[in-house]
């Protein structure tokens, strides 16, 4: 009876430590990094602030993208050309002009609607169906010829150039950009070391910037401003 006494009383007590030794393990683990820290990472070539930046907002890229796309393989184009675009260019961002997510969600719905312009003037060339066409916006920007040229040869380079990877590096960018898949899913999917993994996404990143700049159109700002 003493002893089933005791093994009551030391119960508690033995929540109480592990409690105490799980706490103190969470307050040595480090606060995520900012916004702001990670594009100073990503803006000195650090590919891992990237994969960060991706896993915090691609599930908010991608519902932005679908909302106006209303097709699920042009929204996950979309979100893949949108990270891409920021590891090319992450010095784009001005802080001053408004928080990170919200640049980044204006970045995502103009390009995206940039794309149903250039599908709309298709459709209208084909004589295709009218409601699409009425459904997008008409603005002087989005009917320039050499500013939707310009979108749709980035667009094409940015494939051409996931084709040329390596397949295990195609897969995982494959997996990350276009299913929308963490770094841990695709470990788990692929049954690869995550460590892996990350080291086969950096490697494909940084080839895919190498390609890209090799191939960079001018923005489309300054292609707009060089109409007549």
């Amino acid at each position: 009876m003493a002893e089933a006494q005791s093994r009551v009383v030391q119960l508690p007590a033995s929540l109480a430590a592990a409690r105490a030794e799980r706490q103190a393990a969470e307050s040595r683990q480090p606060a995520p990094a900012t916004d702001e820290q990670l594009l100073r990472r990503l803006r000195s070539g650090q590919i891992d602030a990237l994969e960060q930046i991706y896993d915090r907002y691609s599930t908010l890229v991608y519902s932005v993208a679908l909302r106006v796309l209303h097709d699920q393989g042009l929204a996950e184009d979309m979100t893949q050309e949108v990270f891409v675009r920021l590891w090319r260019r992450p010095r784009l961002y001005d802080p001053s002009r408004g928080r990170f997510v919200s640049w980044l969600m204006s970045v995502t719905r103009n390009r995206a609607i940039d794309e149903q312009r250039r599908r709309s003037r298709r459709l209208r060339e084909e004589g295709g169906d009218s409601e699409v066409v009425q459904a997008v916006p008409s603005t002087d920007r989005f009917d320039d010829p050499s500013a939707v040229a310009a979108l749709s040869d980035e667009r094409a380079a940015v494939r051409a150039a996931v084709e040329q990877l390596p397949p295990t590096q195609r897969r995982v960018i494959e997996l990350a950009y276009f299913a929308g898949m963490t770094q841990a899913e695709i470990a788990a999917e692929t049954s690869t070391p995550i460590g892996t993994v990350k080291t086969r996404v950096r490697l494909a990143m940084r080839k895919l910037r190498d390609a890209l700049e090799q191939t960079r159109p001018p923005p489309v700002s300054e292609v707009s401003r060089s109409r007549p």
